[in-house]
């Protein structure tokens, strides 16, 4: 799907001004992996495509909106005439491609699991743990604490409001990533980043005892 410049320009408008990883590169590196695992695994490209630019323009991190919003999805697609079917199985992929800890969901068509996996490899690896730092930098999570412990056992609304550190994060969702994807392309490329991940997290503690 070749997109207009117009659409685009909207949808980098709504990321200018976060600094805490879903930056619009966010969305064009979540849109080039997408489209790559799509071709691989057989899925239509161009709902692909279109739900990967749209998949975070309604996340609650940025909106402030509950996470079943597609408010600025639906009016971006109304605005350049997209589709009503095309509409609905866009904004069927954005209701269920996060990550809602316990609460998560599996999306029903292919296309919403290869929008998911994409959106979850962008996670993990160098870029997953540079977005991880910034993202916590920026709601004033410390990096952190020997005394607070990972919460594996949350449900969505506890995993919006979970006041955590960083490094608890990669326990909390990041290191469940690898296994959570849906399609074996997705997994294959998870398989590395997750890896790095680790080696980092060994180091980190390496590091912070002074051996």
């Amino acid at each position: 799907m070749v997109f207009s410049r117009e659409l685009m320009d909207d949808v980098e408008e709504i990321f200018e001004n976060d600094y805490g990883g879903h930056d619009f590169f966010h969305t064009l590196r979540v849109m080039r992996i997408a489209k790559y695992i799509a071709k691989i695994e057989g899925a239509n490209t161009e709902i692909v495509e279109l739900a990967s630019l749209l998949h975070d323009v309604d996340d609650y991190k940025i909106t402030g909106r509950n996470m079943d919003s597609v408010e600025n999805a639906c009016k971006l697609m109304n605005k350049y005439n997209i589709d009503k079917q095309v509409q609905l199985q866009v904004t069927d992929i954005i209701k269920t491609v996060s990550f809602k800890a316990n609460d998560t969901e599996i999306p029903s068509s292919l296309e919403g699991k290869v929008v998911q996996d994409a959106d979850r490899l962008d996670a993990l690896g160098a870029i997953g743990i540079a977005r991880a730092f910034a993202y916590g930098g920026s709601r004033g999570n410390m990096i952190y604490n020997p005394n607070s412990k990972p919460n594996l056992n949350m449900n969505s609304d506890e995993y919006v409001k979970n006041k955590t550190t960083t490094i608890n994060h990669f326990y909390e969702k990041l290191l469940l990533l690898k296994d959570m994807m849906n399609t074996e392309t997705g997994y294959n490329i998870a398989i590395k980043r997750d890896q790095f991940m680790r080696d980092f997290l060994e180091e980190f503690y390496r590091e912070w005892n002074n051996i």
